[in-house]
């Protein structure tokens, strides 16, 4: 077998090592090449291991010369005839020139800036070179060179290719893999015999063995599906585990007051849609509960999720219990604390804001001892505020439901300290997160499998779809009279940028170009304002709270912008370098517009002239369904891409495609199994370990 007499070689070359074993003691991996790889996230040899490969170049077709056709992928085997350095006088290059033969012909091979190569190679040395004919001068360009020899590594064979790093190349990854292959059978087998044997599986040596350095397709691909399902089957392992220990938990039963909640409701200026009602008797029910709801409201932007929300709160409070709800700005707190005021105006609730700047108590300033104090009193029944909710020093005793906006991860840790001082302490408050964010289904499994789902895909009656348009750059001056047309109607309009600064490098606009361009040349007697993420807090309050009360015509900004904030006097969204966005964030910053009762508008400017590019944002035009598009998004860019690691909760997905239905809902189904039946095996255990998936509120 292959596979054997490769490590069988490579064990007899190398010294032992296991999974732990700094990367540092590799051949050739110095201090500076082991802060590169560390970039990579690889620090030691199981690092290195379970770094994989994202797709392969396909140079097991060994020819002879004389079968050479120009630009297919191919490996030659030849002996070097000549090999010799000379500098080019045109562009002062060292180029590295040799001949190879065999028995059907010569051939001409040439690498650039690489002088060390006729070190390494002499002539005589019978060698495979992988790449492609070059077909105006029929020589081979910059080919993959190895001496023949039983395995070889970057040629004649599927060749891995990696992502990579400033200044580490895949040569020297596969050279460092081929040496950590010595310590593959140190990794242990972790997944359950039955599910290994019920998809057909191979073992997880085998698997990683073949994801590197595969025999042919078919061992790569199967490989593959074995370390795909391994990373969603833990994720959902570790979920299934918290959804297991938050059900053992319990939770004050908030009863459901039918007449106060209908009269709530009558009261109401608008009348609620089924999709909220059906979604509001979810919450309601599960508040009933004597275990903590743990439920993920989700809703397009404009679905009326906040009064769903309030009538969760309005039972929680006339049940005798406190509520509050975090938002993960200051200006979203700031937002929610005003609607809220306005929903209870005719309830008497006391409503406290409580933010890094702002302390408030039915609309009276208080220090933050007072507030502290008010808190721990029970002298509020909501209090809105950002993560200073939960800082160390708040006590809130009776707490029922927790409210979260636009941040999912609230887990048992969090609870528990929110819980502390309560008198039950075993009791955990009822948890309600909301997004604006359309999740596709398998997403939905994958990141926020342990929250119950309650969807409103419904809007309500009357709202006008945002108008969109590709502006192509030499509509670019019809656009400005468009928004200038908008503005003297009395309406303001937003400018998203993809950068904060200028960017040789990239070249896409920045906000603070745009900012002065649109001040100083396009609308200089126009208000124009400026929102950025490196603006104190303060100074974003400021101008966002200028754009609100209408002191600004239009507001330039990245996308800072994007999650809440609510504008309805704004009805142009304009998008520089569209391009650079997905399609779910695109239809977060258009979410900014279509506020109010006045037609809105999106024009996404686009850098790019490709036809990928123009075909995805085509579906801006086409879709007004944020679930439609989050779907695309993912189809065509990738859960990372979309929602990145850092907001989900989830660690870095290595080789997992959430795109794949069937895969996600297997690895959920198997994972439910092995919880349920209190079958998860020290193995598996430390696999979960390694994970290190808490639940966090970022």
């Amino acid at each position: 077998m292959k596979y054997a007499k490769m490590k069988s070689r490579l064990n007899s070359l190398i010294p032992y090592m296991n999974l732990n074993t700094p990367i540092s003691a590799l051949t050739r991996v110095g201090k500076t090449t082991a802060s590169r790889l560390k970039n990579l996230g690889i620090n030691t040899i199981e690092d290195l291991l379970f770094y994989f490969p994202f797709r392969y170049d396909d140079f097991s077709l060994v020819k002879k010369i004389s079968e050479l056709i120009p630009n297919e992928s191919v490996t030659v085997r030849g002996k070097i005839q000549l090999i010799a350095n000379r500098r080019s006088w045109r562009k002062r290059k060292i180029l590295t020139e040799a001949l190879i033969s065999d028995d059907s012909g010569s051939l001409k091979v040439i690498w650039f800036n690489q002088p060390f190569i006729s070190k390494i190679l002499k002539v005589g040395d019978e060698i495979f070179l992988s790449g492609k004919l070059d077909e105006a001068r029929l020589q081979m360009v910059s080919p993959d060179y190895e001496k023949v020899k039983l395995n070889t590594v970057h040629t004649a064979r599927l060749v891995p290719i990696y992502h990579l790093t400033e200044r580490v190349t895949q040569k020297q990854l596969r050279f460092l893999l081929s040496q950590a292959m010595s310590a593959i059978d140190e990794v242990k087998e972790y997944l359950p015999g039955t599910i290994i044997q019920k998809y057909n599986f191979p073992v997880i040596n085998k698997a990683l063995a073949e994801i590197h350095f595969p025999a042919d397709l078919k061992l790569a691909d199967e490989a593959k599906a074995r370390l795909q399902f391994d990373e969603l089957f833990l994720i959902q392992l570790s979920i299934q585990k918290i959804r297991k220990q938050l059900g053992e938990n319990k939770a004050a039963s908030i009863k459901f007051l039918e007449k106060q909640t209908k009269d709530f409701v009558a009261g109401l200026a608008f009348k609620l849609t089924d999709a909220q009602k059906k979604c509001s008797w979810e919450i309601l029910r599960d508040l009933e509960k004597v275990r903590p709801m743990n439920r993920l409201l989700e809703g397009d932007v404009g679905s009326g999720k906040t009064i769903v929300v309030a009538l969760a709160m309005l039972n929680a409070i006339l049940n005798g219990y406190k509520v509050i709800m975090m938002a993960p700005t200051e200006i979203l707190a700031v937002q929610h604390y005003k609607t809220l005021s306005k929903v209870f105006s005719k309830q008497k609730f006391n409503i406290a804001l409580f933010t890094g700047s702002e302390r408030l108590l039915n609309g009276e300033t208080l220090t933050k001892g007072k507030m502290l104090k008010a808190l721990e009193d029970g002298d509020f029944n909501l209090a809105i505020g950002t993560h200073a909710l939960i800082q160390e020093g708040v006590k809130i005793n009776e707490l029922g439901l927790v409210v979260v906006d636009e941040q999912h991860r609230f887990g048992v840790s969090q609870r528990k300290l929110l819980a502390r001082d309560n008198e039950r302490k075993d009791y955990l408050p009822h948890f309600l997160s909301m997004t604006a964010t359309p999740i596709p289904r398998t997403l939905m499994l994958t990141l926020y499998g342990d929250l119950d789902l309650s969807v409103i895909d419904e809007m309500p009656l009357g709202r006008k779809s945002v108008i969109t348009k590709i502006v192509h750059e030499q509509e670019r001056v019809k656009a400005y009279d468009f928004i200038r047309e908008q503005i003297k109607s009395g309406r303001q309009a937003f400018v998203i940028c993809p950068l904060i600064d200028p960017s040789d490098k990239l070249g896409v606009k920045s906000a603070k170009q745009e900012f002065e361009k649109l001040s100083q040349n396009v609308f200089p007697d126009l208000k124009i304002g400026l929102m950025h993420g490196r603006l104190k807090s303060k100074d974003k309050d400021q101008v966002m709270n200028d754009f609100v009360q209408k002191k600004l015509d239009v507001l330039v900004s990245t996308s800072v912008i994007e999650v809440g904030i609510d504008v309805p006097n704004a009805t142009v969204m304009m998008i520089e370098g569209a391009d650079r966005f997905g399609l779910a964030q695109l239809h977060q910053f258009r979410g900014r517009v279509g506020r109010g009762a006045h037609q809105s508008y999106c024009l996404l400017f686009c850098e790019s002239g490709s036809f990928e590019t123009a075909k995805r944002l085509k579906y801006m035009e086409e879709l007004s369904d944020g679930f439609l598009l989050a779907e695309k998004d993912l189809e065509l860019r990738g859960a990372g891409e979309i929602y990145g690691t850092r907001q989900s909760g989830l660690p870095d997905l290595k080789i997992a495609n959430l795109a794949d239905a069937k895969m996600v809902s297997a690895a959920q189904q198997e994972a439910k199994n092995i919880i349920e039946n209190n079958e998860l095996t020290p193995e598996l255990e430390r696999e979960l370990q390694k994970l290190n998936m808490s639940m966090h509120f970022e």
